[in-house]
């Protein structure tokens, strides 16, 4: 037996992430669920006492700040302690970004347990998870962002767990190149990005020689020219501006780099490609985009 609070949700939404159930659960000695499955993502977190969790012919003796991740479909079965039955809340919940979200907290049916001491901050998200439940726009809106608060707070402790060290160097550097293709247009260092990724910066330069080829430095520098090539061949507007856009505060600093990079000034670039285009910047550009897929295909 258990002494259970639960709310269900009819979600009309399958997009980003979504509370599909939540909960709370004071056990009786020995009480058990399964073998049995899910159809959402299921986490629970344990309050108090112990149990254990079984799935894919591992078992994991649980006690208060631990919990574990239920997958989709997976066969489990989890049973409180006899002589110290556990408490614990519990949050399924769906969506497109679901799976990747725990695929990035290196969370699976591979490692599916976590630790975590912010237990008050938890048990709150899933209190007031409950305490919206009921429907209306304002009432999914905050139990979505409750939910969020609540995968957040988890993920602040689970540390990357892949299968060896070549993953977890893949890992690190497909997200350094994301932050570098999403803030090159800002005057980020490579100090930046290793800070982003937490790693030092000579680590961070020993990952991109192994996996690309090249140091971090040179790929950012590569990505901002790329960048301010496309804008070169395709817009009109002051190469200031562009140099700007690519990261650059000082447009002296940009000509130089650029300069450097393709042997002649951004205005002559500009005046040569407009009489007869550039076939060598449209296939860096290719390569650049290259490196970055073969970073994908590593990560899967």
């Amino acid at each position: 037996m258990e002494k259970a609070y639960k709310l269900e949700f009819a979600n009309e939404q399958i997009q980003g992430l979504t509370v599909s159930c939540c909960g709370c659960s004071k056990t009786e000695p020995l009480h058990s669920f399964g073998p049995a499955l899910k159809p959402h993502f299921l986490i629970h977190y344990v309050l108090s006492g112990k149990g254990k969790f079984s799935m894919q012919n591992q078992e994991y003796s649980l006690e208060a700040g631990s919990g574990f991740l239920i997958e989709p479909g997976e066969l489990v079965f989890y049973q409180a302690d006899e002589r110290e039955p556990w408490t614990y809340v519990w949050v399924g919940f769906s969506g497109s970004q679901a799976g990747e979200y725990m695929k990035k907290m290196g969370l699976s049916g591979r490692h599916p347990v976590f630790c975590s001491n912010k237990q008050e901050q938890l048990y709150a998200c899933v209190r007031n998870m409950m305490e919206h439940n009921t429907s209306g726009v304002a009432n999914d809106l905050r139990r979505n962002g409750e939910l969020a608060v609540f995968l957040s707070l988890i993920a602040s402790e689970v540390q990357i767990r892949e299968s060896d060290e070549a993953d977890k160097a893949n890992t690190y550097v497909k997200k350094a190149v994301n932050f570098i293709r999403s803030n090159y247009c800002n005057p980020i260092k490579v100090t930046d990005v290793a800070d982003f990724v937490c790693v030092n910066r000579s680590y961070l330069y020993t990952l991109f020689e192994n996996s690309l080829g090249m140091p971090p430095q040179k790929f950012l520098s590569a990505y901002r020219i790329t960048k301010a090539v496309e804008l070169l061949q395709t817009t009109d507007i002051p190469i200031e501006s562009i140099a700007l856009s690519c990261g650059y505060n000082d447009s002296l600093v940009f000509t130089k780099a650029f300069k450097q990079a393709k042997g002649i000034s951004p205005s002559r670039y500009r005046k040569e490609f407009q009489k007869k285009g550039s076939r060598h910047d449209r296939e860096q550009l290719l390569q650049i985009e290259d490196y970055i897929r073969q970073i994908g295909e590593k990560e899967e």
